[in-house]
């Protein structure tokens, strides 16, 4: 039954997707080869649920702790298996997180260290054994675009040697690389750089073809540059809940 919360969340998504469409198609290619990820953290599984019900099939997340326990209630929330989201984990991670993020997460969008895909790896081979996971665990690496250790990802320079590891880890696919624009830098201009430091990994690493970047604000740029992945949270879902301040 339709009602006012479920109603704007369709008139968001129909909104959103209509400019990934706009995009992708002034940038000549394919709306099916770009994944549009609704952004729901800090707001309830029953957002999520609605979601997967008006077929959004990519959700993300960026605390473990509130993720963990969203995607078991809006398990029990959908009516069919036939629902299930796929969910991804979008925010840093730290290490002890990892057996957690391992039950649940298709994918890790902020692997930034050796030590980090390390504690993945382990946690998804561990998850399958336990029968709680099906499929390696998909890993971007984020790249920073501006060398602030403090926003996260790793420099550039030392790019190579962090795939490599991460393609050579049991329990991890070496999906691609995130990033998230500098501040106070234009977004054309970093994810140009973006598609340009992709390229060279993919030259080592071909089925690394993934790029995550682009969100509300920016998504036309990014899927201008190559992104394969957007993340959209408040164009879709509103302005974030007072409580997450």
């Amino acid at each position: 039954m339709s009602t006012p919360r479920s109603d704007e969340l369709a008139a968001g998504l129909s909104a959103v997707r209509a400019r990934v469409d706009a995009a992708c198609t002034a940038a000549g290619r394919r709306a099916a080869d770009v994944t549009l990820i609704t952004v729901t953290k800090f707001f309830p599984a029953a957002d999520a649920a609605e979601l997967a019900r008006l077929g959004s099939e990519d959700l993300g997340e960026s605390r473990e702790q509130e993720a963990t326990a969203k995607v078991v209630d809006c398990a029990g929330l959908l009516d069919t298996s036939d629902l299930a989201p796929r969910w991804h984990m979008l925010g840093s991670i730290q290490r002890n997180k990892a057996r957690a993020i391992a039950r649940w997460a298709h994918s890790a969008h902020s692997v930034d260290s050796a030590r980090l895909a390390t504690a993945l790896g382990a946690a998804a081979v561990s998850a399958a054994d336990e029968g709680a996971r099906s499929a390696p665990l998909d890993a971007y690496l984020q790249v920073s675009l501006d060398g602030d250790p403090a926003r996260g990802g790793v420099a550039a320079d030392q790019l190579d040697e962090l795939a490599d590891l991460t393609a050579g880890t049991t329990g991890l696919r070496l999906a691609g690389l995130m990033a998230v624009p500098p501040i106070g830098v234009e977004p054309t201009a970093a994810f140009a750089r973006l598609a340009e430091i992709a390229s060279r990994m993919q030259s080592q690493h071909p089925g690394a073809t993934g790029i995550s970047a682009g969100m509300s604000a920016d998504l036309e740029a990014a899927i201008a540059h190559g992104s394969t992945c957007v993340r959209v949270g408040t164009a879709i879902l509103g302005p974030r809940p007072i409580t997450s301040q």
